[in-house]
């Protein structure tokens, strides 16, 4: 009977009751929020459900991120090897390659402009350094920080490990990859309130066409000059333009559909749960979270008000020919900030159709996030 008795002791004492925080429970509690919001609300449910569940699992059994060196055995746990594919950059630069396989390039070639647009947007980023500065965080934290303003996950993981700022991956991704999944909650308020009835009304000029030529000629193009300036950028720049070249070459049907699908979504779980797993309850439940969120949300912000600002600037010079809103999809969350721009524009006018012009700025905010990283890793002397 004691034997049996010290088996159950021992089952018991197994279960993770007993070695949860108040800490771990809340953490819990957070996972089954964002689940909520990813399945019943549909907010970026391909983001949200493996990052939820990676954090829901971390806080149950925080064993499933254990570091090698940390172990008994000498053997990490299983999302520790998925976690380090993210430090190695690898993760982010495929999903930049799906990314570039899925896009089209074309509403930028057809218009230029749309670049400036992008490039405005990303006010947010600088904005958000120098407030993460003011707050105390040091010059590379508040870099790896403020790119959460670009709304871009792929690139704040990127940056932060570049930057070796592995302690605030895992806010800096769960904050990035929320406001991507709250831009419908997050962008159409500031589009209301700085743009008039009128503005919002503007109908543009249907887009040129462009030929097969340009959108081969686009990706190599942009590849030489970007990394040329920027050489650090080569592994996002470079395989996001991969990944439109296998789209618009036509020569390789089989590697853009592997890198727009299959892959695309392996990477997608990989980092999904990696980026969960790091938000246990002793790294996330801090002071420091709290003010990368809220530094996010001042980014993200930020850069959606500039969008828009730049784009009324855009309007007054080309006598109303540019709508304001498109510019708010200058931030590189795609196509979610195209959609917005195209709900708010349909809410003041049902025939207004802006999507195929919100896509120009919201390509080239990719691109235009990619390269803010490139600046600060230049400014570090980072390779």
């Amino acid at each position: 009977m004691n034997n049996l008795g010290d088996i159950l002791n021992n089952l018991l004492h197994q279960t993770a009751f007993f070695n949860l925080t108040v800490g771990n429970y809340i953490m819990i509690l957070i996972a089954c929020v964002l689940l909520y919001f990813a399945i019943k609300k549909e907010y970026e449910p391909l983001l949200l459900v493996p990052i939820a569940f990676g954090m829901l699992l971390v806080n149950i059994y925080p064993d499933i991120i254990l570091n090698p060196a940390n172990s008994k055995n000498g053997t990490g746990g299983l999302l520790y090897y998925f976690y380090q594919l993210d430090e190695w950059s690898i993760l982010p630069s495929l999903i930049f390659l799906g990314v570039g396989a899925m896009t089209d390039f074309g509403p930028l070639i057809a218009n230029p402009i749309s670049f400036l647009l992008g490039a405005a947007a990303q006010f947010g980023i600088f904005g958000a350094y120098f407030f993460a500065i003011a707050l105390g965080f040091n010059d590379k934290a508040a870099a790896a920080i403020s790119i959460i303003g670009g709304a871009d996950g792929p690139t704040s993981i990127f940056l932060a490990g570049k930057l070796g700022q592995s302690s605030l991956m895992g806010p800096i991704a769960v904050a990035a990859y929320s406001y991507m999944s709250l831009v419908p909650l997050i962008q159409p308020p500031i589009m209301r309130l700085l743009t008039t009835e009128e503005e919002r009304k503007i109908h543009m000029e249907n887009l040129r066409p462009v030929s097969k030529r340009e959108k081969i000629i686009f990706p190599i193009v942009v590849t030489i000059i970007v990394c040329l300036l920027l050489p650090t950028t080569a592994p996002l720049v470079g395989m996001l333009m991969l990944g439109n070249l296998f789209r618009e070459s036509g020569v390789v049907r089989q590697l853009q559909e592997t890198a727009s699908n299959a892959l695309m979504y392996i990477v997608v779980i990989l980092l999904g749960t990696s980026v969960g797993a790091t938000t246990s309850a002793e790294s996330f439940l801090n002071l420091d979270t709290i003010r990368i969120v809220l530094l996010g949300l001042i980014a993200f912000g930020i850069g959606t008000a500039a969008g828009v600002l730049f784009g009324k600037l855009l309007c007054f010079i080309t006598k109303g020919k540019i709508n304001p809103l498109i510019g708010s999809a200058g931030v590189s969350a795609v196509p979610m900030a195209a959609r917005q721009s195209q709900k708010v524009g349909a809410e003041a006018d049902p025939t207004n159709f802006l999507l195929m012009h919100a896509m120009g700025p919201n390509v080239a905010g990719v691109i235009g996030t990619a390269i803010a990283a490139g600046c600060f890793m230049a400014i570090f002397g980072i390779n």
